[in-house]
């Protein structure tokens, strides 16, 4: 085959960055040696400057043939033989390590005799590369290394200005061979090849159009309203599963605490989808679901993130579907034919015919459907329907659904098999990032007022620390852009409190904008404005809506003209209209003739206004138990009067007591308790109605009450009981509501469970800690646990601070990623732990804290880098008496798993679904002696040699994947003694069902298969 046949599938766009992998990168000037270099000194997989593995190396052969095969068309060869492809393509590559030639010689040879040279050279270090390939697939094996080995000559000549100018002949032939190859690929009539020239503009559109970020605030100055995405993005986590959730993926003989820890653990919501297909992400108001789905769908466009945890965005073609959009009109909600008509897209049309289909049948997209909550809740099922039937037509892609927390129910797509996860609030860290961050959007490049910005930045940042108020608030990023923005505005002056810190900001945006801003408008008061503007949000909220039509908001408008004369100097309606669309900052046109509130938030608040002023209590009431309503109500009652407030909260429970769902009248209640927090003044005797109906909710039943039940804030530490005369359950659930009160007044109440006995106590109070003040939590919680059973999770330098000012020296250690690898060190040094979780790579460790490890009886090294960070084995103490090691994200990092033997007391090993990923890996799990248990996924199996035997595995921990029918057919005979196949559930049915569709007729009948993990998984 030649290069150009396979080019047709294989675009120089996209060899041309995976070629470069291969070879070091140099400083500047080293392409301008006037000599030739050995092609084995230029490979990034060899030497001292080595950055790649042989894993890597095989990732790189991976991609080369997947993306070769993407196209529609007849395959080159058989399915069954890509694994073997995709080796042989591996060992031919690795070979250019071996080459006996420089640069310039390996160019004079031309490629494709380089070409034959590497696959004769990886058939001398073993059995032929060809030797288990049909005809067809060593034809394709021969074409494609032909193609990569033109792309390497290429990168030789491009490199070296010597190469160049000694062999222009060949240099200039390469380039043309490419470009026109390139030509071809842009001119065929392949269906393939008009896709791939429809998806570069596509996606360039999808980088444009959601690459830029509003930040609340920054357009009040001569500062651009929209920030690159790049710059403004924070990195978000998302918490995988809830505790209750996480004890039912726990299996017999797991460390409870490690494990819980490991599963509940917080991490980057952008890998969400790294290892689930389908997810459905939570998060409040403001907490950046949105961003982040801008940011999924921009990522896939660029090729430099396609590695490492985000590298399952690679070739994939992001649809992002706003359902506030989509549904504006109750239209039907649209097939993959008209995704891209139904969000506006200007490319809608241009597409070549069946190209979603072809997308979508083909695994590539990435549906990301934001805004489940922003639709009627009588629209929901229809959606429900509508995202069932695409699943069961496309199976394969990957796919986004966000909502808010109380939406819809917990297990809403459990039987579509989402994954659910939420966003967590932010921290200290997070806050303090997102405020410099704001700061360096803000400036202007003017000395002075760029110096009084950056007193405003240290002011904010030290009062966010020193006023509790202040810090309940700054709790995700529309909030902390809020605060910034008014901290800037009032000359670091701040309103206390949800509702006067809307109020201000309202007042802000509708009287200071246009001055600051030296606009030439009519002068108009506030009241007239917030009059018209609530009308509109009360409307939208009172037809389950967030986008109105154009003509539909100026007939509002119109009707509220005569009421409010003095908008009567902006011209009629339809001036208004255009006014508030363009000076007010608060209206913006997501899409043609259509409106919606700049945030979701802003319209609660407004239409709470409206119905307030309107004295809708009844209608609030009767919402009560809608989440849509659950902020307009809690804001209601903040800006009602006392009788008012009153009055709402008297219907709230009389709704509440009469309500014939359990669930609902829980919820009632709740939000009725959450409104106390907003109500300055009071009747007593209400109050003591709303909180003896809390009272009744007490203690929390499972973990997703215990944290509602926190939603009600700091006035909720009253009626929590305990410790005494609590189970240890019953104790846990409390400290969960405990633990998620976001208030300093939860340290003395949280003190009282410290000396618990329940170790699940005791690591709720642990995990707790990142949301208090740092001194205080430690020295009135940590202090008083048991600081050798016990799993000290530490996620900053600070706490360590804390820890050794305490004299205390846990055993049990989990070093998350902010603490410095300095501090970390002197931590570990002074500890001499037993057990270590570690999320970086040890090679940052100081020789001192790698020696204090030689009692480590458990260690778990995982990544939540972008990058695989290399490290050896060698580092640890071979002395450790090690039963335990996890390699989850990390084992491609790892250089020497060869070296596991030195710890022969190894009892356990997991990989989750980072490996075994070559012969040579199980081989050295058959040299432990005591290895019994072992978790990683299905896709390990097929990679053990054939004869290889692991007689003392008795357990096995399975992550399935697309391989799991060549593992079941190795298990057999690669584990004889197995006793226990525990398969994780992802299925998104109960285990009981999820076990009833496994085929396991493969396996031998005496091993017991059990599925473990949440029915939501």
């Amino acid at each position: 085959m030649d290069p150009a046949v396979i080019g047709t599938r294989l675009a120089s766009s996209v060899v041309a960055p995976l070629i470069k992998k291969l070879f070091v990168r140099e400083g500047p000037g080293a392409g301008l040696v006037e000599r030739p270099v050995r092609v084995c000194g230029l490979v990034s997989f060899r030497g001292e400057k080595r950055t790649l593995y042989g894993a890597d190396v095989r990732r790189i052969a991976e991609r080369l043939v997947s993306r070769s095969l993407a196209s529609p068309g007849e395959r080159p060869f058989p399915p069954d033989e890509t694994a073997a492809v995709t080796d042989a393509l591996a060992r031919a590559l690795l070979a250019l390590g071996d080459l006996d030639m420089d640069d310039v010689q390996a160019v004079r040879l031309g490629h494709r005799k380089l070409a034959r040279t590497l696959l004769h050279q990886a058939s001398a270090t073993g059995r032929p590369v060809t030797a288990e390939l049909s005809a067809d697939a060593s034809f394709y094996l021969e074409s494609v290394t032909e193609w990569a080995c033109l792309h390497i000559l290429q990168f030789f000549t491009q490199r070296s200005t010597f190469v160049a100018a000694t062999l222009v002949a060949q240099s200039r032939g390469q380039d043309e061979l490419i470009a026109k190859v390139d030509e071809l690929i842009a001119r065929s009539p392949l269906p393939g090849a008009r896709d791939a020239a429809f998806e570069e503009r596509y996606l360039a559109y999808v980088a444009k159009k959601h690459g830029k970020l509003t930040i609340f605030g920054i357009d009040l100055t001569d500062t651009p309203g929209k920030w690159p995405l790049d710059v403004a993005y924070m990195s978000l986590e998302a918490t995988s599963l809830s505790s209750t959730d996480a004890e039912a993926a726990l299996r017999p003989g797991d460390d409870w605490v490690a494990t819980l820890k490991e599963l509940t653990a917080a991490r980057p919501a952008d890998q969400a989808l790294a290892t689930r297909d389908r997810v459905l992400l939570r998060g409040e108001a403001g907490s950046g679901k949105t961003t982040l789905v801008q940011w999924l769908a921009v990522s896939t466009t660029r090729q430099e993130l396609a590695e490492g945890p985000m590298a399952y965005l690679d070739d994939r073609i992001p649809y992002v579907l706003p359902l506030r959009t989509l549904t504006r009109h109750g239209e039907r909600l649209p097939a993959p034919a008209d995704f891209l008509a139904a969000v506006g897209c200007p490319l809608a049309g241009t597409q070549p015919g069946g190209w979603e289909g072809r997308v979508l049948t083909a695994g590539r997209a990435l549906v990301l459907i934001d805004g489940i909550d922003e639709i009627p809740d009588a629209e929901r099922a229809a959606t429900r329907a509508w995202l069932t039937d695409l699943i069961d037509a496309f199976p394969g892609n990957h796919w986004l659904v966000t909502s808010r927390p109380s939406a819809v129910r917990t297990d809403w797509l459990a039987d579509e098999g989402f994954a659910e996860l939420t966003l967590s609030a932010m921290g200290e860290r997070e806050v303090a990032a997102f405020i410099e961050r704001w700061h360096a959007a803000a400036a202007t490049g003017a000395p002075d007022e760029d110096a009084a910005l950056a007193a405003y930045e240290s002011q904010l940042l030290a009062a966010v620390r020193a006023k509790p108020d202040l810090g309940l608030l700054a709790t995700n990023p529309l909030m902390c852009g809020l605060i910034c923005a008014l901290h800037r505005d009032r000359r670091g002056f701040l309103p206390l409190g949800r509702k006067d810190l809307y109020t201000a900001a309202l007042s802000m945006l509708l009287v200071r904008r246009d001055r600051e801003r030296h606009m030439t408008v009519p002068e108009l008061r506030e009241e007239p404005q917030l009059q018209l503007l609530q009308r509109l949000a009360y409307w939208l909220i009172r037809n389950g809506r967030t986008v109105l039509d154009r003509s539909r908001a100026e007939a509002i408008i119109a009707d509220a003209l005569p009421s409010v004369p003095e908008l009567s100097a902006l011209g009629d309606a339809h001036a208004v209209y255009t006014h508030f669309l363009h000076r007010s900052g608060l209206l913006r046109e997501p899409g043609p003739d259509t409106v919606d509130f700049v945030h979701r938030t802003f319209q609660d608040f407004l239409g709470a206004r409206a119905a307030v002023d309107e004295g809708d209590f009844g209608v609030l009431a009767r919402h009560a138990a809608d989440d849509q309503w659950a902020d307009v109500i809690r804001m209601a009652v903040a800006q009602a009067r006392p009788r008012e407030r009153a009055e709402i909260l008297r219907d709230l429970m009389a709704y509440g007591d009469t309500h014939p769902d359990q669930r609902a009248r829980k919820r009632i209640h709740l939000l009725a308790a959450a409104c106390l927090e907003h109500a300055a003044e009071l009747a007593p005797a209400v109050r003591e109605e709303v909180e003896r109906r809390t009272a009744g909710l007490i203690p929390p039943r499972d973990a997703e009450d215990a944290r509602a039940l926190a939603q009600v804030g700091p006035m909720v530490l009253d009626l929590l009981p305990g410790p005494d005369g609590l189970s240890d359950e019953e104790a846990r659930l409390v400290a969960i509501t405990a633990t998620h009160v976001r208030s300093d007044a939860a340290i003395p109440f949280l003190a009282r469970f410290a000396r618990h006995p329940s170790i699940m106590v005791g690591s709720q109070l642990m995990w707790g800690w990142h949301r208090y003040d740092c001194r205080a939590y430690a020295e009135e919680v940590i202090a008083h646990l048991d600081t050798t059973a016990l799993h000290f999770t530490l996620r900053d330098d600070e706490q360590i601070a804390e820890l050794e000012r305490l004299g205390l020296f846990p055993k049990r250690l989990d070093m998350r990623v902010d603490v410095s690898p300095e501090v970390a060190s002197r931590f570990l040094a002074a500890c001499e732990p037993t057990f270590l979780l570690l999320a970086y790579s040890p090679a940052h460790l100081t020789p001192e804290a790698l020696a204090a490890l030689h009692g480590l009886d458990g260690l778990n090294v995982f990544s939540v880098s972008d990058t695989a960070e290399p490290w050896s084995l060698t580092l640890f103490p071979a002395e450790a008496p090690l039963m335990f090691l996890g390699l989850a994200g990390s084992r491609s990092s790892v250089r020497d798993l060869e070296l596991l033997p030195r710890w022969p007391l190894l009892a356990r090993i997991t990989f989750q679904e980072d490996g075994p990923d070559s012969a040579a890996d199980w081989e050295t799990l058959a040299r432990l002696p005591r290895l019994t248990r072992l978790h990683c996924g299905s896709h390990s199996l097929p990679h053990a040699p054939e004869g290889l035997s692991l007689p003392g595995l008795t357990e096995l921990q399975l992550s399935p994947d697309g391989h799991w029918e060549a593992a079941m057919a190795r298990i057999g005979t690669l584990m004889p003694g197995l006793r226990h196949l525990y398969v994780e559930n992802r299925t998104g049915v109960g285990a009981a069902e999820a076990r009833q569709r496994l085929d396991v007729s493969a396996l031998p009948d005496h091993i017991d298969v059990r599925v473990y993990g949440p029915s939501k998984f």
